[in-house]
């Protein structure tokens, strides 16, 4: 690995941007209506249970990354096969952030650029960052993350000052009971945005503080989950149930409805930087755990000599994951979360933290026996 070492606070602003990232662009659960801000909140504190997996692993090996120690504990040979699929997943998951945010810019701004254009140039700043270290890029996650929420606070703040809420709009709550609810957050918002975090997985060695680990992390979802149940709750409020349900951005839809005082108008702007900030940082951190893991698990020199090539293969299946965007998001929100998230977010990673459990106590027995 990189020797690299990131403070606590560095940390906490990449957990936090990273979280946020594509979720406030496609992530709100809005088949559930005016109940959808419930599911982000149950989808907060699954994920965080889901977290304490991650941790427990880490506590074990917290100098090696997932793809180190699940060889460790499954053995060499399906150790390192899981160890591949996991950076396929990591480079997959890189791939589908990176065409959302194209298809955002081709949808919105740039109706006339080809997205591949657009996709390439977020990618070369991707490589350029990763071939820089994984230092920089905590650096500009924590150089951003003020720009961010200053730029949240205001619009915020605009929205109220508009007369744009409508908090009746909230209501009937859990017109349909809790069924759809729990079923929503089970597929979705448990695993998107919340499971992510299995990434970090491959990052949490990299912290100069090891004991602020569980902290540091739970605190950013928490913060991030927050910030998107008061999205979706905003959303919901200004925008209506029917208009939410069938926008492709509800948050962009909301922030073009600020108008104050006659000049104050076409905020859009605000809302396309924070994405351009959000999508770099998500998009280098599955790339880096990915080129990591690549070298990890080949035990290849440095890192940078595979940062190319794996940009060119994840901004080619970025372009061959769909071939539009209606087909792209039904992959990603209906057969994504079953056939991938649920397995290596959740299920890989329970099997990991009881083997490495029985592991630890049997070796446990072995020095007493032996002592």
């Amino acid at each position: 690995m990189e020797k690299a070492k990131i403070s606590a606070k560095q940390f906490f602003a990449l957990v936090v941007l990273f979280e946020m990232g594509s979720a406030i662009l496609v992530g709100f659960p809005s088949q559930l209506k005016q109940d959808a801000w419930i599911a982000v909140i149950l989808g907060m504190v699954s994920g965080i249970a889901l977290f304490f997996i991650y941790y427990h692993l880490f506590l074990y090996y917290p100098d090696l990354p997932l793809t180190s120690y699940v060889q460790k504990i499954f053995g060499k040979w399906i150790g390192r096969i899981l160890a591949f699929f996991y950076i396929l997943y990591f480079a997959y998951i890189a791939a589908r952030v990176l065409r959302d945010f194209g298809e955002l810019l081709t949808t919105t701004i740039y109706t006339n650029t080809p997205i591949f254009f657009l996709m390439t140039l977020l990618m070369l700043s991707v490589v350029y960052a990763i071939l820089k270290g994984f230092e920089v890029i905590a650096r500009v996650g924590e150089l951003y993350f003020g720009v961010v929420y200053i730029m949240a606070i205001v619009g915020f703040f605009l929205i109220i000052f508009s007369g744009l809420l409508h908090l009746d709009n909230l209501k009937p709550i859990l017109e349909n009971g809790w069924k759809p609810v729990i079923k929503t957050v089970l597929k979705d918002t448990l695993t998107f945005p919340f499971g992510e975090m299995v990434v970090f997985t491959m990052l949490l060695p990299y912290l100069k503080q090891p004991k602020k680990a569980k902290i540091v992390c739970i605190s950013g979802m928490i913060l991030s989950g927050i910030n998107f149940t008061i999205a979706t709750i905003i959303n919901i409020a200004t925008l209506g149930v029917a208009l939410f349900a069938r926008s492709p951005y509800p948050l962009l839809s909301t922030i073009s409805k600020i108008e104050l005082a006659s000049f104050i108008e076409r905020l859009d702007v605000l809302f396309m930087l924070y994405l351009m900030i959000a999508g770099f940082i998500k998009v280098a951190v599955f790339f880096y755990a990915a080129v990591i893991g690549t070298t990890d698990l080949f035990q290849l020199k440095d890192h940078r000599k595979i940062s190319f090539p794996m940009g060119i293969l994840i901004l080619l299946t970025a372009m061959m994951i769909a071939p539009n965007y209606s087909e792209h998001i039904e992959e990603g929100l209906r057969i994504v979360p079953i056939y991938l998230h649920w397995p290596f977010q959740i299920i890989i990673p329970f099997l990991l933290l009881v083997v490495a459990i029985i592991r630890h106590k049997f070796q446990q027995k072995k020095a007493a026996v032996s002592s």
